[in-house]
């Protein structure tokens, strides 16, 4: 099954733009970028697929012809008769020829009126490798993550509580449905394949090969990443005990109760958020913008995919025992899977949500996630059930310049005048944690 993806309206307003660029869409291996653009190609008239893993498609850039030539070249070799009106030309798996990154400048400068898109997955590492970079101001960037909950939802055919979710303020009714649907989507994360895969079937224990042959996928790739045997061991090893440490604060001497060193870990874990697999989140300090992340304090590990996690971790049998995900797992697939939804969100960059953090000798405070709303710095806490302490959150809040926060939980919306151990007055928007993908909306609503 085809499973649409919210990036098809970025893709509609970047063919509508006069201004247009090349455009580069960008993600891990398998989150669904060919589909995407398979999907969005049934709007042009004309399509041309190009994959540069096959040395035939990849050898057409070899001799570094000009725009027009080359569009004449691709033509021929490929055997197309254009028709009338818009062309897509779509150049899949671009790291594999540095020359076609080089070339897209030319369709840039040259052949505006061909609409040219590109996707690949280890684009940072390839030129880094080649020492060559992308045509600077030239060409624009997507980011393709795995399936937000609204994908899940669209694609489970749950359209009539599609738009409740969609509306702010959030009607109560749906409540006990969404955070069963949650819960669902949490267990089986938003890889499509795999997706695809539990709609048609249901089964859960039926998705293992597609589990196992990602894992495969990801380890054979780092074949590619490493530069060194010593490097393509450590690179396995990360690979092998992120879904152990994910979710948590990190070190990386002896990362996964290991004998390597900080050095040989951090250089892999560079490798393996290049290529999109991890993000290395670093706290700040701050209460108000810029959140400048602090890097001499231990980083949060976040996973590409909290199904993932849940499979290689063997959370997976005992995920249903908790009608609260923060009850389960030490709380880690909660807050996991809240920052895989903010990430989705945002298709224009690859950044992760900041969380914040004041430690002292004897003590320590932090708050799960700090968002940037207009000038001011959010604090966000993911909490057990309907209840849970917030001392940390009032640790901020007596910091920060304004007097408003949030708690995702199991529990209802509402929103409440509290007030910090201190006795500062602050708003608290209690919001269901199924409503992590529209939490920017529902603070810009309530804030």
């Amino acid at each position: 099954m085809q499973i649409k993806r919210t990036i098809i309206n970025s893709l509609r307003n970047w063919k509508a733009k006069p201004d247009r660029k090349p455009l580069v869409l960008r993600g891990a291996r398998q989150v669904g970028k060919t589909t995407a653009v398979r999907i969005f190609s049934d709007e042009f008239d004309n399509f041309i697929y190009l994959n540069l893993e096959l040395p035939g498609d990849r050898n057409i850039f070899r001799e570094e012809l000009a725009a027009r030539e080359l569009f004449q070249a691709i033509q021929v070799i490929k055997n197309i008769v254009l028709k009338p009106g818009t062309t897509l030309l779509f150049i899949d798996e671009i790291q594999n020829s540095p020359l076609a990154v080089k070339s897209l400048r030319y369709f840039y400068e040259d052949l505006r009126e061909i609409h040219v898109l590109a996707a690949g997955s280890l684009l940072e590492i390839m030129l880094e490798r080649d020492d060559i970079s992308f045509p600077v101001g030239r060409v624009e960037f997507l980011y393709l993550h795995p399936l937000s909950f609204r994908e899940f939802l669209e694609a489970k055919r749950e359209i009539p509580i599609l738009e409740v979710c969609d509306t702010v303020p959030f009607k109560s009714f749906a409540h006990d449905r969404l955070l069963t649907l949650f819960h669902e989507y949490s267990l089986i994360g938003g890889m499509p394949e795999i997706t695809a895969r539990y709609l048609e079937t249901g089964a859960v224990n039926g998705l293992r090969s597609i589990y196992e042959s990602l894992m495969i996928s990801y380890l054979s790739d780092s074949e590619k990443y490493a530069r060194t045997p010593t490097m393509r061991h450590v690179l396995r090893h990360c690979i092998e005990s992120i879904p152990f440490e994910a979710g948590g604060r990190i070190k990386f001497q002896g990362f996964g109760k290991s004998n390597y060193k900080s050095r040989e870990i951090g250089e892999a874990m560079k490798v393996l958020e290049r290529a999109m697999l991890i993000h290395i989140i670093y706290p700040t300090t701050s209460t108000q913008p810029p959140a400048i992340p602090d890097h001499k304090k231990a980083p949060r590990l976040q996973y590409l995919d909290t199904g993932l996690l849940n499979f290689f971790a063997g959370l997976q049998p005992d995920f249903f025992r908790y009608a609260d995900l923060h009850a389960f797992y030490r709380g880690t697939i909660a807050e996991h899977v809240v920052r895989q939804e903010l990430i989705a969100c945002e298709a224009e960059s690859n950044r992760a949500p900041a969380f914040w953090v004041r430690e002292k000798k004897q003590s320590s405070a932090e708050v799960d996630v700090v968002l940037n709303v207009g000038s001011a710095c959010i604090p966000v806490e993911i909490k057990s059930g309907k209840t849970g302490t917030l001392k940390s959150l009032h640790q901020f809040i007596n910091r920060a310049p304004h007097s408003f926060a949030v708690r995702l939980y199991a529990g209802p919306l509402a929103v409440e005048d509290s007030e910090t151990t201190e006795g500062k007055k602050f708003r608290l928007l209690n919001l269901p944690y199924f409503l992590a993908g529209a939490l920017q909306r529902n603070i810009e609503y309530y804030f």
